[in-house]
């Protein structure tokens, strides 16, 4: 039965044992797509960005019997929601979907003592590390610290940082060759100040063009395609590299493939994770030579092992990004790391 709360959207469960979330949707409030049971990855198809990361924080950290829950999440249909509830004796947990009421106070958190953490992103040709990729983080949670939430603001932010850190890498290592990659969320591509920003960043630190890359998701993108190729094409005048991420997880990536003028492709990680299957290695190196045929790189994510490079490099990528090489670090960790 639907409930008489304008603020509650429905209810939700989280099973430990098999690591599914059920999610059952009132009728009639509009949350169709999210109504079922899902795993965790399974779930990123409805889920805007960065909410995928909340919830593996959540669910997969320690938690007291009757701890609270209370995780924002974003749709990819602009829809913002709560799982609010409560964890049992045996980390499992049950609750209801709530509106999200105060859209500033989540972005006030997020920006409030944010952290910018650095992943390698490594050349197969060289088998050194071309650049990085910024990720946001703030203090707390599972870890030590989480996602944080994909809110206005969280991009301009980020590329200050980001643009800082590789600043320093370039002095410190020498070398000008480096790049950066920002990921930007829905609410930042419809800023029209974002490639105001970024042009003055490109212009106060010098950067080469391509150095510092947007990082863009189809699932943004379709929020308002026609906002997104206009942002896009700005971003490019201003010298930023564009790099399409998550590729293969969307319904339409082949779509964006020929929309955007992108730099790059950086292919999901379900998808490298089945590289050694000979069926996906023909999918996969069709997408290398597609891209390279469009003039774009290509990066293998979620790498978690040393042994399967030869194998992704024999498929025609040429960046690899994960595990394998280096946990997200702090700007001067990661620097370390060209030095060493």
């Amino acid at each position: 039965m639907a409930s008489a709360d304008p603020l509650t959207l429905g209810e939700w469960s989280w099973d430990t044992t098999s690591d599914r979330l059920s999610v059952r949707a009132d009728p009639g409030k509009g949350l169709d797509e999210i109504d079922g049971i899902w795993t965790l990855r399974s779930v990123t198809k409805v889920l805007d960005g960065l909410s995928q990361q909340r919830l593996e924080n959540l669910f997969h950290a320690s938690h007291q019997e009757g701890e609270t829950v209370s995780c924002p999440l974003e749709l990819s249909t602009g829809r913002s929601l709560t799982l609010a509830g409560t964890f049992d004796a045996t980390g499992s947990a049950r609750g209801v979907l709530m509106r999200s009421v105060d859209v500033g106070e989540l972005q006030a958190l997020a920006l409030s003592g944010l952290e910018a953490v650095f992943q390698p992103i490594v050349s197969l040709k060289t088998g050194q590390i071309a650049g990085f990729e910024a990720l946001a983080r703030w203090p707390g949670g599972a870890g030590g610290n989480r996602q944080a939430p994909e809110v206005r603001g969280l991009a301009p932010t980020m590329l200050q940082r980001a643009s800082d850190a590789l600043s320093g890498w370039m002095k410190t290592s020498g070398r000008r060759d480096l790049f950066v990659n920002v990921n930007v969320t829905a609410p930042d591509l419809a800023s029209e100040m974002l490639t105001d920003i970024v042009r003055e960043i490109m212009s106060n630190h010098g950067y080469s063009t391509g150095q510092l890359r947007i990082e863009l998701t189809e699932q943004a993108a379709l929020r308002d395609p026609g906002q997104v190729l206009r942002t896009v094409e700005s971003l490019k005048a201003a010298r930023a590299g564009l790099i399409l991420d998550d590729f293969g997880t969307g319904h339409s990536s082949f779509e964006w493939l020929e929309a955007l003028p992108a730099d790059g492709l950086k292919v999901d990680s379900d998808l490298v994770a089945k590289a050694e299957r000979s069926r996906m290695q023909t999918i996969l190196r069709s997408v290398t030579s597609l891209a390279h045929d469009l003039g774009m790189s290509t990066t293998a994510e979620g790498v978690e092992r040393l042994e399967s490079l030869s194998l992704l490099k024999s498929l025609g990528f040429d960046f690899v990004q994960g595990f394998a090489f280096s946990v997200p670090l702090p700007a001067e960790e990661a620097g370390a790391l060209l030095l060493s």
